[in-house]
């Protein structure tokens, strides 16, 4: 079985479906999820703000502004979702932190810190349901975080 992608079919039938206007300055990083019927996309800007969109609704619902230096990547957490029952999504920044953010209540749940640097890409893994967090910097180093216990693993 082969899976192939309709080019042509994509390109005509493709229109813009929405604009989500509320950062100030450059948007760096997108991710899109759904939490159990809800659709939400998460941004991540210049501005220094991590924005929580719902996509069902054409609003955004959550606007959070605890990093002090630009957001260089966003990501939702299936973990959290799936053995806490939260709707959260993670932040990386230029300001030396990653930041976990549950939307649904409005408040920061933990921060990873100890970079010598700024904190560009994070992707949690594809294994163990999201649990493990892996993060690069501008230090020249790669970590991996367990997000349950909060520790670096290397």
């Amino acid at each position: 079985m082969s899976t192939f992608f309709m080019f042509d079919t994509f390109r005509s039938s493709s229109k813009l479906i929405n604009t989500f206007i509320g950062h100030t300055d450059w948007v760096r990083s997108i991710d899109y999820s759904t939490f159990g019927d809800c659709q939400f996309i998460c941004s991540g800007s210049h501005d220094n703000t991590v924005r929580v969109w719902d996509v069902d609704n054409n609003k955004q619902i959550r606007s959070f502004n605890g990093h002090s230096r630009h957001v260089n990547c966003v990501k939702f957490s299936s973990y959290y979702y799936h053995n806490h029952h939260q709707n959260v999504t993670c932040s990386s920044s230029w300001d030396k932190t990653i930041r976990f953010w549950d939307f649904k209540h409005n408040k920061q749940l933990q921060i990873f810190d100890g970079y010598a640097y700024g904190v560009n890409g994070i992707e949690f893994s594809p294994f163990n349901g999201g649990r493990y967090l892996c993060s690069g910097s501008y230090d020249y180093k790669i970590y991996l975080w367990d997000v349950e216990t909060s520790k670096s693993l290397h």
